[in-house]
């Protein structure tokens, strides 16, 4: 034993163990290393000359800094700004809707007085072994929901998944049963139950689904391709997604932009796109990272 300032006592590392645990700290910031390099190259890309990109590739040093692609993007930004309020505004009502209804739903399946709860469980359940197909989802959600050209036609397929509705229910079973009673008894309905007892124990299980949520919905753009015509309404990614696809010099001067052709970065213009693209979905994690593996660990073990 060896003994602290303080008067107490702590056990001393042997050499293996210290071994082991450097060995394990240089393998998990190799790791990271690599998990960031391609976004520290796809900064440092975006920075780089058109004439250098051609010539040698993406590079992670530049021999020349370049705003070019910055300048091109913001020179006239409306498009890139009506894609932000567009993929604004579906993650934020898409994950807030989407926690609404797979927490109550969570909330339902685990009540013990629900009579048919095992039964919707496997009808939900039976969902994750089919999928519905392409053609009659397109049907359903142009035919009959009308969500041609509507922004809410990204926002409603992906509206509930039943693998969240799960991680609520299995949550809901780390919640004693005596907090449903004693508010019960106290003359709560079901909803207030739901809404003062389950909701401020859930944060965790609830952050953990509004992350996936947010994510899927800030990095949506196949539904766009598939319902949306107007272009004030494509979301980011897929404006995103348009411009890594812009070939010609009259494509992207179509695109309302009036700049030199002869210097027109079309190359690392997609680095910039990526840029304004992923940066801000990437301060919501620090939030709910804290969170995440208490939700996900609690969902997955509670039987």
């Amino acid at each position: 034993m060896k003994k602290n300032h303080q008067g107490g006592s702590s056990i001393k590392m042997s050499k293996g163990n210290r071994a082991l645990s450097i060995i394990c700290y240089v393998v998990i910031g190799i790791f990271a290393l690599l998990c960031l390099f391609p976004f520290v190259l796809m900064i440092s890309s975006s920075f780089m000359t058109e004439r250098e990109i051609v010539a040698e590739g993406y590079k992670l040093f530049p021999k020349e800094l370049s705003l070019a692609a910055y300048k091109y993007l913001l020179d006239n930004p409306k498009k890139l700004i009506d894609a932000y309020k567009v993929t604004i505004f579906t993650t934020i009502v898409g994950t807030v809707l989407g926690l609404f209804t797979m927490s109550m739903a969570g909330y339902v399946l685990n009540r013990k007085d629900f009579k048919y709860r095992n039964f919707f469980s496997f009808f939900i359940y039976f969902t994750t072994l089919f999928s519905e197909g392409l053609v009659p989802a397109y049907i359903l959600n142009v035919r009959y929901l009308h969500l041609k050209d509507s922004i809410w036609a990204m926002i409603i397929p992906g509206l509930i998944s039943a693998w969240s509705i799960f991680l609520m229910r299995n949550f809901m079973k780390s919640i004693p049963d005596e907090l449903y009673e004693s508010a019960n008894m106290d003359g709560a309905g079901a909803f207030t139950i739901y809404r003062k007892v389950f909701m401020p124990l859930a944060i965790p299980s609830l952050a953990t689904v509004g992350l996936f949520l947010a994510l899927g919905y800030w990095n949506q753009w196949y539904s766009a391709s598939l319902y949306i015509d107007t272009p004030s309404k494509y979301p980011l990614q897929y404006y995103l997604q348009k411009m890594i696809n812009q070939t010609s010099i009259e494509a992207l001067t179509s695109q309302g932009h009036f700049i030199d052709v002869n210097t027109i970065p079309t190359q690392s213009v997609k680095m910039a796109t990526a840029v304004l693209t992923t940066g801000p979905i990437i301060l919501l994690y620090p939030f709910v990272q804290r969170y995440f593996v208490s939700g996900l660990t609690i969902g997955s073990v509670k039987g």
